[in-house]
């Protein structure tokens, strides 16, 4: 029997590196039936909105999908299709592995970190008060009554809210991550020496759950240390979790000791949904040029098919992914030695030469 999975292409460069994607999974022989829904800027035209209520329905049906990246305006514009869907579907758990490929450029060798980020509370609940308003002045007024904080009163406010359940079940979605993959140590970050009722109620949670895990090794440590520690020492780190902003944050870092986004992939877990796509932007300057790399999509189609159970496939997926790069011959631009070498492949010509080695594996 097919798995029924939710395909968005997303916009910018987002359909070619799907189209990419598609190939080279199908190439593992795995009888998946794509529900291929549009979203994005490229539909906001004609239907009037980034993300049409067709895209979550076809999610809430399939309970599986895969997305390319979906442009993000800075400042104006709408906002995050990647944010509405996560909050839409309680997709609770950011899942990002960042994983060493020889072959690509980095000053680091041997990484292998993931990175457990909550994705539904801390400053990115969206809970803010504009500089200037009514509303501003009568929240500042309030807490100036209630405690002994001074808020200028030409300040705009964030709340961070960090709670006991979403803390408990990000933390436990950490835990069973370390115990389902072979991990052997989670680690907890926080900045609770600061903020004691937000970070010290998620450290506290962090401590409690770890005694249930016996056979995982836990520690904790506060965000800027770990920051630190993971340029200086990265081979101490295994898996992390954070709140929201720290996730966020530790990601891109953890993305750059393996050489970039190009190669980071993620996954959105919630309790029965998942939702998998790149760690980067659209690219809409390279649109329809054949040019970027298909990478990191294609390693979150290898975290799919492991979430659906097909892990051997998604081996197999992975192995040649990392063979390709390491001979450095039919790879994008970005991961020549020289970014102007000639004989750099396009997106669809990276994915041919991957199929071609699916094809001798199996």
């Amino acid at each position: 029997m097919a798995y029924r999975i939710t395909l968005i292409p997303g916009d910018g460069t987002g359909p070619e590196i799907t189209e990419a994607t598609v190939k080279v999974v199908e190439a593992t022989g795995v009888d998946i039936e794509w529900d291929q829904q549009n979203a994005g800027a490229d539909v906001y035209e004609d239907e009037g909105t980034v993300l049409p209520d067709r895209v979550l329905a076809s999610l809430e049906k399939n309970k599986i999908g895969i997305k390319g990246p979906i442009t993000t305006p800075v400042g104006t514009g709408f906002r995050s299709v990647n944010v509405a869907l996560r909050k839409h579907f309680d997709l609770y758990a950011c899942i990002r592995p960042c994983k060493s490929f020889i072959g690509v450029r980095s000053k680091y060798e041997d990484i292998d970190l993931v990175v457990v980020r909550e994705n539904t509370e801390d400053l990115y609940a969206g809970i803010e008060f504009e500089y200037g308003q009514p509303k501003t002045a009568d929240l500042i007024g309030y807490i100036t009554g209630i405690s002994e904080s001074k808020i200028r009163p030409d300040s705009g406010i964030s709340i961070k809210p960090i709670s006991v359940s979403g803390s408990e079940r990000i933390i436990r979605a950490a835990f069973d991550y370390a115990l389902k993959n072979g991990r052997k140590k989670v680690t907890g970050v926080h900045k609770a020496n600061i903020m004691k009722y937000t970070d010290g109620l998620f450290l506290d949670v962090f401590r409690n759950i770890a005694r249930e895990y016996p056979d995982i090794e836990s520690e904790d440590r506060i965000v800027d240390n770990m920051c630190m520690q993971l340029v200086q020492k990265p081979e101490l780190y295994d898996v992390m979790v954070l709140p929201n902003l720290y996730g966020d944050i530790l990601s891109d870092l953890c993305a750059g000791l393996v050489g970039g986004l190009g190669v980071a992939p993620g996954g959105n877990i919630g309790d029965g949904m998942a939702l998998f796509e790149p760690t980067h932007g659209s690219a809409p300057k390279y649109k329809g040029q054949d040019k970027v790399n298909p990478t990191a999509m294609m390693l979150s189609a290898v975290m799919m098919l492991r979430h659906i159970g097909e892990a051997k496939r998604a081996d197999i997926l992975e192995k040649a992914i990392a063979e390709n790069i390491a001979e450095g011959k039919y790879v994008t631009y970005d991961l020549k030695q020289d970014r102007e070498d000639p004989t750099a492949v396009g997106t669809s010509g990276f994915a041919d030469a991957i199929v071609k080695k699916i094809e001798k594996m199996t």
